[in-house]
């Protein structure tokens, strides 16, 4: 059990980024559809605990060691394989980029502090946690995961009330439109681009269909949890949400400065969790042996920091719906592998 809950919040910790826990991708995908938005969350979650449950099985009876291991699975010809496998490292490697950006950037409009200083503070911790592997990613998550949660639970408490739930519809405005469950499922699918290669980098963590279902399960009903205490935070927003960059810092500047230094700190450690299991994942995809993986380690972090400072918006909202698009055909392949019972 101990083995599984520290899987749990590795997985947890990639999928908390900064886009979740600031409220503006549950805004995007969830929260502007109202109650759909919630059926929505509810979908995402299953898919990806689905995901988590099947790739954790493939490793384990593939003997899978890498993601490009992985793909053989489903890719027989060596040619599409090494283009796929690229189109992935490079999408795992922007959004590390994204993530070192972020830091800075939120340092900058936080603290003043200049934010190629944050930026090089980030890469400099994940270096340092790269040094250590796996284990470094692990012995990160177990710590600052729970910590993380555990923080989103207090400004939910406070911030959720009977109002936010009995009278929602009041706070969201009316759509209709049936592109709520294609939006439920992208926002599944793009993620478990992030998450297959950080699966494959737990495999050893998992012994029998048991832990597997454990691991799947709880990582499912976590995010559902954590999505729908985003999404009520949303509720408590009295301005136009498209105006807000971190609408549910808003909200928790709105309560009180301690709140707003909490939800400081789980954007923080979103960050940095993200960060350190998306580079990981990148250093295991890429390296074949241990002076390599020190040499690209060295590589990624300084190359993040030389371009921290270009605007990525455009590049994340033209990039997120086609690797959504790309995941989604991930997972039915997935799907239709066949895993001993």
């Amino acid at each position: 059990m101990k083995k599984s809950l520290k899987a749990v919040f590795v997985i947890i910790g990639t999928l908390i980024g900064a886009g979740f826990a600031s409220g503006q991708e549950i805004y995007i995908f969830f929260y502007q559809y109202g109650m759909n938005g919630i059926l929505g969350i509810i979908i995402s979650s299953v898919l990806l605990g689905f995901v988590t449950y099947k790739v954790l099985g493939i490793c384990k009876e593939n003997k899978v060691t890498n993601y490009k291991s992985f793909l053989k699975g489903f890719i027989k010809k060596e040619k599409q394989l090494e283009i796929f496998n690229t189109i992935m490292n490079i999408f795992i490697l922007i959004t590390f980029y994204i993530m070192i950006a972020g830091f800075g950037a939120y340092f900058e409009q936080q603290f003043g502090i200049d934010s190629l200083i944050g930026s090089i503070l980030l890469a400099s911790i994940c270096y340092l946690v790269f040094l250590k592997d796996v284990s470094g990613l692990i012995k990160v998550s177990q710590y600052i995961v729970p910590l993380l949660i555990g923080s989103l639970f207090i400004i939910g408490m406070f911030v959720i009330d009977s109002n936010n739930i009995l009278e929602i519809s009041h706070y969201v405005s009316e759509n209709t439109s049936w592109k709520w469950i294609l939006d439920s499922v992208l926002y599944g699918s793009y993620n478990t681009i992030l998450l297959i290669p950080v699966l494959i980098a737990l495999r050893n963590l998992v012994n029998d269909k048991q832990e597997q279902g454990v691991i799947s399960g709880l990582t499912a009903i976590l995010i559902i949890v954590l999505s729908l205490i985003v999404f009520f935070i949303l509720t408590k927003i009295d301005v136009d949400i498209t105006n807000l960059e971190m609408p549910a810092v808003y909200v928790a500047s709105r309560i009180s400065p301690i709140f707003e230094y909490i939800y400081g700190f789980i954007i923080l450690s979103s960050i940095l969790t993200t960060s350190i299991s998306l580079g990981t994942s990148f250093l295991e995809n890429v390296a074949k042996d241990k002076k390599r993986y020190h040499y690209y380690a060295i590589l990624v972090c300084v190359s993040a920091v030389l371009v921290s400072n270009i605007g990525f918006s455009n590049l994340v909202n033209l990039l997120y719906p086609i690797f959504g698009y790309i995941g989604l055909i991930q997972i039915i392949k997935i799907s239709m592998q066949k895993t001993k019972p």
